[in-house]
């Protein structure tokens, strides 16, 4: 069994039975709600039972989380903002001394801003622009922004961070149907934020541009989601999966990721098992020994082409 490293590549001392240590991601993904009210195009609709999470059992993940990692994300399927709680969610964060972040395609703000604004707890809010193309139907686009941005004058007062997404670009350096469409929503943010350039000449995929003090604008291809359906590579290549981030789905499923979203590797469940064991188990032990050697072991990671991004 290969030995594991950490970011950086240095080789560390694999644990012996008793040792305190635990692993520490920098983030951990939990799924409030299995539902989402769009239906995307780049998104496929889980097969998993549909559902909220209740936010006892909420506070019981966070509890064993906590040694873990400070920063949690509401989302792996679903849209948060969906959550008839989700300010009790975000009360309970704050109290046990988690900052959250939160991905959205933000068409529910109108109904659910006040209970975002103003919690201590909201560290950033991700909106996925995208999300209006790739919902076949969406209409008003000039309304559909005008909310978000309404918004995000206010969370900004409150030191939240705001982050703009357009990941629909395409691998062959746009096509002129993208171009035009991403056009129109990046003219409306260039007007209101009075920028003096356009946004395209500053950002290039898989990067992001600060537009205003804590306004970011991000595009990046469009992203395959992992399936068990798509065609295998060779497995080389590496992961930070278990390494800086893991995820809990709605009915307490602990799988590697957040692109794992039909729970296929299924490392334990926070009902049955404490979540430190579960990351500390053989099936979560391989899979990061594998990444030390660039090797992927499980099957839907050698479906995943995130991976590659990371190079072999």
């Amino acid at each position: 069994m290969g030995r594991i490293t950490n970011e950086g590549g240095t080789v560390l001392p694999p644990k012996q039975n008793g040792d305190p240590e635990l692993k520490t991601f920098k983030k951990v993904y939990i799924e409030i709600t299995s539902i989402c009210n769009l239906a995307c195009s780049f998104c496929p609709q889980t097969k998993r039972a549909k559902g909220f999470i209740d936010p006892e059992v909420f506070n019981n993940i966070l509890d064993q989380i906590k040694p873990h990692t400070k920063h949690i994300y509401l989302h792996v399927k679903g849209e948060p903002l969906l959550h008839p709680k989700i300010d009790l969610l975000l009360d309970s964060a704050h109290e046990k001394g988690f900052k959250v972040n939160i991905t959205t395609n933000g068409t529910l703000l109108p109904k659910t801003q006040h209970k975002l604004l103003g919690k201590p707890a909201l560290r950033q809010m991700n909106f996925s622009l995208h999300s209006f193309d790739g919902h076949e139907g969406s209409t008003d686009r000039e309304g559909y922004l005008s909310n978000i941005l309404s918004f995000a004058r206010e969370a900004v007062k409150h030191n939240v961070i705001i982050s703009f997404r357009l990941w629909n670009l395409t691998q062959d350096n746009f096509t002129n149907a993208q171009m035009n469409r991403n056009r129109e929503t990046l003219e409306v943010l260039e007007r209101e934020f009075n920028l003096d350039f356009r946004i395209e000449e500053k950002v290039v995929p898989g990067s992001g541009v600060k537009i205003a003090p804590n306004v970011y604008l991000n595009q990046d291809h469009e992203f395959q989601w992992p399936s068990l359906d798509a065609p295998e590579d060779d497995g080389k290549g590496f992961c930070h999966a278990l390494r800086s981030q893991a995820a809990v789905l709605v009915d307490g499923t602990v799988v590697p990721c957040c692109l794992d979203g039909e729970g296929v590797i299924n490392l334990g469940n926070v009902h049955e098992k404490s979540f430190s064991e579960i990351v500390e188990g053989e099936r979560a032990n391989n899979l990061v020994y594998g990444f030390s050697k660039r090797e992927a072991v499980e099957e839907l990671c050698r479906k995943c082409g995130y991976r590659q991004r990371f190079g072999a």
